[in-house]
């Protein structure tokens, strides 16, 4: 009866209607740690990108990060700087046709390097989280664009299990970004 009941289940469930995509975005980064500490009147802007894929359906859905901000706490001729993310993000988007609002909240790494030419060289890697929000709209069934607003920070040094995680560092800003989508 058990086997004969999960055969029924599964013959007659749903088919899933979320659809995959990747996308790329470009934009800045603020406040916080970086070397703009505004959206606005910030001299020292420096282009970040980002490159996800994911999977939307009619209400949530998921996505998978990477970026990379070079120059993350200005430009200066004696040193470099950048950070890079990997996160990983749950969505909160309903459809509206070919609008596509979202909230996304996410867990993942933080990497930090800094040098000071030939003299200093710093590279961190915390355990942060990511929270914000934005909008795809769909040109047509497979491709649009989208904005994005979010907050990144890393988690204050805690231990877990005899393991010293995020040493000192707070690393936090923001980032105002936008982009293309491919959904299939």
């Amino acid at each position: 009866t058990l086997a004969l009941t999960l055969l029924i289940s599964i013959s007659s469930a749903a088919p899933a209607h979320a659809q995959g995509f990747v996308g790329g975005m470009l934009g800045y980064n603020f406040g916080g740690d970086s070397g703009c500490p505004e959206v606005t009147n910030c001299e020292d802007k420096n282009l970040n990108w980002a490159v996800s894929v994911g999977a939307l359906g009619g209400l949530f859905g998921f996505e998978l990060e990477f970026a990379q901000i070079p120059d993350f706490f200005g430009d200066s001729p004696t040193s470099e700087s950048s950070v890079i993310t990997v996160m990983g993000n749950f969505m909160l988007a309903p459809r509206f046709g070919p609008v596509q609002p979202y909230g996304t909240a996410g867990l993942g790494l933080i990497k930090t390097e800094a040098e000071l030419t030939g003299l200093f060289s710093e590279d961190n890697n915390s355990f942060g989280y990511n929270v914000g929000g934005g909008l795809f709209v769909l040109f047509t069934d497979h491709f649009g664009i989208r904005g994005d607003l979010r907050y990144f920070h890393a988690f204050n040094a805690f231990d877990l299990l005899g393991f010293n995680f995020n040493e000192d560092t707070k690393i936090d800003y923001g980032r105002l970004s936008g982009g293309v989508i491919v959904k299939f």
